[in-house]
């Protein structure tokens, strides 16, 4: 009879980052959330068995142009106020080989909850100095903003639309371990 292998980990924001891009007229935008934290629960023999639940404080929201922030902190994007964070709880872990699998889950953003799947990366696990067991992973997933209500944007006078519909989501995530 082998031992249950799920641990908890907690994301460590210091060691984590939940960056974004998006195109701007012919540009691209880029961001990050400062304010998020969740849970790993990890079998690293059994992987499917884990669970992930991550909370981002929509109001962390930070592009480096406090007018842009405030503006996607209104109605017109997060309406942060009416809906202050965006939830990833996930529903099924897909091991897809080599450290790759296929994190299937419920992204709820300003209301609206979507079914997604976030292609993850196991980057492994190590002992940092003072004696922690932290895990890393990494991911990316490309969402349309638009799928979840964000839909304000302008016209341009050369054709077409200031803001692009599809947002690439990049997660970078380093856990401790829980004793």
């Amino acid at each position: 009879m082998s031992a249950v292998m799920t641990r908890t980990f907690q994301i460590d924001k210091t060691h984590s980052e939940a960056a974004f891009q998006v195109r701007h007229l012919i540009s691209k935008v880029r961001g990050r959330f400062a304010d998020f934290d969740g849970t790993i629960d990890f079998d690293e023999e059994k992987p499917e068995q884990s669970t992930v639940s991550v909370t981002i404080q929509a109001a962390s929201i930070d592009t480096n142009t406090p007018d842009r922030d405030k503006h996607l902190r209104s109605d017109d994007f997060f309406a942060v106020d009416q809906y202050p964070t965006l939830t990833f709880v996930s529903t099924s872990i897909t091991p897809k080989g080599g450290g790759a699998f296929d994190v299937a889950g419920n992204l709820t953003m300003r209301g609206v909850t979507k079914a997604i799947v976030i292609p993850v990366s196991y980057l492994g696990k190590a002992v940092d100095p003072w004696g922690n067991e932290k895990v890393a992973f990494e991911g990316e997933v490309t969402l349309n903003r638009k799928d979840f209500g964000l839909n304000w944007n302008a016209a341009i006078e050369t054709g077409g639309f200031l803001v692009g519909d599809e947002v690439k989501v990049s997660l970078s995530i380093q856990a401790a371990a829980q004793k």
